[in-house]
């Protein structure tokens, strides 16, 4: 019995490691779905509208039913709250990203968001030596695949000309340095968005609802400037394209789907433990982007995917020897033996012995 318990309690462990290790394979996907959208012109403005127009329509019937008894109410600390969750990521995050990586590459967009763990574990201010390490690593090897190139690594030749017939300088006439800032002003956006989602889940403890309202809030905001942003009315013509795929695909998986899982494991672990996976989605992004967008791996990438592995590992570890330090200590509280002892005299009177505590 007690061997069947403890099997659970380590699959229950696994749980929030393996939902957000699912999610990087998710933001893998979007990156290259929306890179190839945007080479056939569609409007990233467009694109957050329509992707959180499909979360919101996706989530909202699970929220409607599934929490109707347990919702709380709104009010007016709690709209101010989501109405900040909803200008951090579907707003600024989104569209800050999707500038970015306009302006560089899919590659370098989801290897530089690998500062993510940084600043949400500078902002959340959580000081645990291992999880320090841990995440040094982490971003030296987001660094490293960033900043240091090497040598070209060409996985499959034919990847390189099956998708489109571009000149190999068409990435040097690109704006690395506009697109670097605005992916840095989508990282702490989007860090910003997890350590008030974690807060607000304390006074909102409906995950599902939580999710319609940021999304539903997304639409609003992200029709606004787009309609600011666009004055060209066919930019919002839609069809069975890539800018449709690409606003489905995101809405679901990676708004609806995304926000869901990690406001559970946010809830469970903590914002830094979620975001200190994100490394790992450059890592898929940069091989989907070599085979899909004809990107090229250099060998900076393979010596920071490795750094990023160790990096994460450290995290998860310290983590772990967290949660270990803090049972072992509840139940040393638990058990101060406290005895008494009493003594027979010759007498007939009894004498106790001191407590030990």
């Amino acid at each position: 019995m007690k061997g069947g318990e403890k099997q659970c309690g380590k699959v229950d462990k696994l749980k929030p490691i393996l939902a957000i290790i699912s999610l990087q394979f998710g933001y893998a996907g979007m990156y290259i779905i929306t890179m190839v959208s945007f080479k056939h012109g569609m409007n990233h403005w467009i694109l957050a509208t329509y992707r959180h127009v499909v979360a919101t329509i996706v989530m909202a019937p699970f929220a409607l039913i599934l929490e109707r008894k347990i919702r709380p109410k709104m009010t007016w600390p709690l709209f101010l709250r989501i109405l900040a969750l909803g200008i951090l990521e579907p707003l600024m995050d989104q569209n800050f990203y999707y500038i970015g990586m306009k302006a560089t590459s899919a590659t370098y967009s989801s290897a530089f968001v690998n500062a993510l763990p940084a600043v949400t574990f500078i902002m959340a201010v959580i000081f645990s030596l291992a999880k320090v390490i841990g995440t040094a690593i982490t971003v030296g090897g987001a660094m490293v695949m960033t900043l240091y190139k090497g040598p070209a690594i060409e996985l499959v030749k034919a990847a390189h000309t099956s998708f489109h017939g571009g000149s190999s300088s068409e990435t040097t006439d690109q704006h690395w340095v506009t697109g670097t800032l605005a992916i840095m002003g989508s990282i702490i956006s989007w860090a910003g968005f997890f350590i008030l989602q974690s807060f607000t889940l304390k006074i909102y403890p409906a995950e599902l609802s939580l999710v319609m309202w940021i999304c539903g809030m997304g639409t609003i905001l992200n029709t606004a400037a787009s309609l600011v942003m666009v004055r060209d009315l066919s930019a919002w013509k839609i069809g069975m394209d890539s800018g449709t795929l690409a606003a489905v695909y995101s809405g679901v998986v990676c708004s609806g789907m995304a926000y869901y899982i990690q406001s559970i494991v946010i809830r469970e672990r903590g914002p830094v433990f979620t975001t200190s996976f994100s490394p790992m989605c450059m890592i898929i992004t940069a091989f989907l982007g070599a085979l899909v967008l004809a990107e090229k791996i250099h060998l900076g990438s393979i010596i920071g995917a490795v750094l990023i592995v160790f990096g994460l590992y450290s995290v998860v570890w310290g983590k772990a020897e967290e949660e270990v330090l803090s049972v072992e200590k509840k139940i040393g509280l638990q058990e101060l033996p406290i005895t008494n002892i009493s003594k027979t005299m010759e007498g007939g009177g009894t004498a106790s012995a001191p407590e030990k505590v």
